[in-house]
């Protein structure tokens, strides 16, 4: 198959509104700032910004915050031919404040998001794709999105594409759906090349504790590299037969929202440009190389508000670390 070296995210794009009032709930909140969200959205945007193609399938409603959100791919370069419009539903919202003590209040008024259909997709296009990013918090949980969303898993791996799966798990969306959860979230990394999770996942997923043992559980679902995100301490990449902890930068945090989603754009991004982006899960030197950038990428992302207005262009990225040479990370 010829590589076009498009990364096509799959998923959700909503509208995130975030109380910016101090210590309240959203009882209590009267000002909040609009910011586009969803992760395989950030994704979308994290590889364009870097300087590779991509594109977004989706679905929003036919309303202003969907023609909002179209527009802020489009300014991002992201192809956005496949994001289609519902006139019938209304775009997916998430209402989020933040207590002094951490703790989330949140409110997810699902919308457009939930209707991708297979019937909605244009096979022919996905088919083309070099990478397919699956990383969405709402495909799994109902369908019709979900039979969409698995039946293009499926169908990207039997037709030889190279294929990324985030599970995204969200506490507030799946609450007494845990073992659901768990096992479609199996399903995905059976069909996947690259898996990306945090450590939080990891344990949810294989039901462990030990690293070791849960990364063997993962490879022997399928995974061919998977990646455990863990803060401050970097990257945990592992291959099935090597792993490797990969450290990061220093920066100082101020908004971690999105940086794993830039993470996983800046991998998907570098693999893009591989002439046979397969042969990524076999060359170990390559998988440390490429995820010592995205740990970069997560972390400068980490400095400013807004996860796609954060997002780095390669040249910045370089620029960044020439400026301070750091080796660590703290969040």
């Amino acid at each position: 198959m010829k590589n076009d070296r498009t990364v096509l995210c799959v998923g959700e794009l909503l509208i995130d509104f975030f109380c910016t009032d101090i210590d309240v709930n959203l009882a209590k909140g009267q000002h909040f700032s609009k910011q586009a969200g969803g992760a395989p959205a950030n994704v979308s945007a994290a590889v364009a910004k870097l300087g590779g193609k991509a594109s977004f399938l989706g679905k929003v409603g036919d309303d202003p915050f969907g023609m909002y959100l179209k527009q802020t791919l489009d300014e991002q370069h992201v192809d956005t031919s496949m994001l289609l419009f519902d006139p019938a539903t209304p775009t997916t919202l998430a209402f989020v404040s933040l207590a002094a003590n951490g703790e989330r209040d949140f409110v997810f008024n699902r919308g457009a998001d939930r209707q991708l259909s297979l019937q909605d997709i244009d096979r022919e296009r996905t088919r083309q794709a070099a990478i397919l990013h699956f990383g969405s918090a709402t495909a799994l949980l109902a369908d019709p999105f979900r039979e969409a969303y698995l039946s293009l898993l499926d169908e990207a791996k039997a037709n030889g594409q190279f294929t990324s799966f985030d599970p995204n798990y969200r506490g507030d969306l799946w609450k007494d759906r845990l073992e659901e959860f768990i096992t479609l979230s199996r399903r995905g990394i059976h069909n996947a090349d690259f898996v990306k999770v945090s450590e939080e996942e990891l344990n949810i997923i294989t039901g462990l504790t030990d690293r070791n043992a849960s990364l063997d559980l993962l490879h022997g679902l399928g995974a061919k590299t998977v990646a455990v995100t863990l803060g401050k301490e970097g990257t945990l990449i592992s291959s099935g037969t090597s792993r490797s902890l990969i450290s990061s930068i220093t920066v100082k945090s101020i908004d971690s929202t999105g940086a794993g989603d830039a993470f996983v754009g800046a991998m998907l991004y570098q693999i893009s440009q591989l002439s046979q982006p397969k042969a990524f899960t076999s060359d170990w030197e390559q998988q440390q190389e490429f995820i010592t950038l995205a740990n970069q990428v997560g972390a400068i992302v980490c400095t400013k508000v807004g996860a796609i207005a954060a997002l780095p262009s390669l040249e910045e990225v370089k620029h960044f670390i020439e400026q301070q040479g750091e080796t660590k990370i703290e969040l």
